[in-house]
């Protein structure tokens, strides 16, 4: 850790971007992330590798980061949050002595000067499938069949890397971009590094022992000229975000809980993107049930704005027919027992990261009423998007 001893005096920036390659040179880990509607960034390295756990318990766990697989049947990973920094605007607000040798990451007997900064992800082989467009249609036959009311098909696209291309500076434009997306940016040895501004809370705990998640479905392209309370939503639309509120309910009642708030649904901006929102909270004190979080979390993932309903025909029509791994896109992650807090995530509007080019990976709810061609300029906008940050 040489050479920032001084990091209160070099600002945000300068202190991450000298840290980064120290952490990945001494085979450490780090999740970097922001809140929504936050202007306060967090930095959590790990320096004694992955736990891999069947469920993640929020009750029972350390203070950490979670990052979990899409496949609800493979193990959940979870970082120990061994240093913790903290920053708002370009301060940094809280941070370790590094002059402590508690501190010090740990020596994996690499180089640090030589290493790479980030991990790079190792891709996974693909199988010949159908294109975006026949996916759909495909998805469509299956619903027409009464076997599932929705399926939510995705796809990746592999772009080069520009030559200038800088991870941080990357990351900073996702928060300016995506102010009300939660912004992560996770590097390791066990799954490469992945970047994202997720729109769609999964479960969230607050210290009050507040217990919340959202149900997110329904895509429109957004502008600045345009007055939220008067979106015209489809029918379509309307009907795939109540699936997904359905599916949240169908999860309370399962656990026999009758005592949730709910509001909505409403249109929300998720960087140019418009989408329909209800929340769900409930409070576990009054209900004495102080395990919720970690229950709702298990019976939620994955949800059907990212899966399908019902769940296990869905998955089981997605893992025959997409023709690849999804591996973490729309997995979960987020910071668990930080401050008394855990805030889980969808981990969509994600990028993988590889030596030379990224996979943008997006897909939409199909429904009985889907226009296959609307849904596939739908995912094509989604990756659109990121695209064009990649190359700013």
């Amino acid at each position: 850790m040489k050479g920032i001893s001084n990091y209160t005096k070099i600002g945000e920036k300068a202190f991450v971007k000298s840290l980064f390659p120290q952490i990945v040179g001494h085979g450490g880990s780090f999740m970097f992330w922001r809140l929504p509607n936050s202007d306060e960034k967090n930095l959590i390295i790990c320096n004694t590798g992955a736990l891999m756990h069947d469920e993640i318990s929020l009750e029972d766990s350390k203070t950490g980061f979670a990052f979990a697989p899409f496949d609800p049947s493979q193990k959940k990973l979870f970082f120990n949050a061994d240093l913790i920094f903290r920053f708002k605007g370009d301060e940094i607000t809280d941070g370790p002595d590094l002059n402590n040798t508690k501190y010090v990451i740990k020596d994996s007997g690499q180089n640090p000067e030589s290493s790479q900064t980030p991990y790079y992800s190792t891709k996974k082989k693909t199988i010949a499938h159908p294109g975006y467009l026949e996916l759909v249609e495909a998805s469509i036959r299956k619903i027409e069949t009464g076997a599932i009311e929705k399926i939510v098909p995705s796809k990746f696209k592999e772009v080069e890397l520009p030559e200038n291309f800088d991870l941080l500076k990357t990351f900073y434009r996702l928060c300016e971009k995506h102010p009300n997306a939660f912004v992560s940016l996770v590097s390791s040895p066990e799954i490469g590094t992945w970047l994202g501004a997720s729109p769609e809370l999964l479960v969230s705990i607050d210290a009050q022992e507040k217990f919340k998640t959202i149900a997110l479905a329904g895509t429109l392209p957004h502008s600045a000229q345009i007055n939220l309370k008067s979106v015209a939503w489809t029918q379509k639309e309307i009907e795939e975000q109540a699936l997904v509120s359905r599916y949240i309910i169908n999860c309370f009642k399962k656990i026999r809980v009758r005592e949730y708030a709910e509001h909505g649904p409403r249109t929300v901006v998720a960087g140019n993107l418009l989408h329909l929102r209800t929340d769900y909270e409930v409070n576990m004190k009054e209900i004495n049930f102080p395990q919720l979080g970690s229950v709702m979390l298990k019976l939620l993932h994955p949800t059907s704005a990212v899966c399908g309903m019902p769940l296990e025909p869905a998955l089981d029509f997605l893992q025959k027919n997409e023709g690849y791994d999804r591996e973490f896109y729309s997995g979960f992650l987020g910071p668990v027992n930080y401050e008394g807090e855990s805030k889980l995530f969808v981990n969509l509007r994600c990028i993988q990261l590889f030596e030379k080019s990224a996979r943008i990976y997006a897909g939409a709810g199909v429904t009985a009423d889907s226009d296959p061609i609307k849904e596939t300029e739908e995912v094509e906008m989604k990756i659109q998007t990121l695209t064009q940050i990649i190359n700013s």
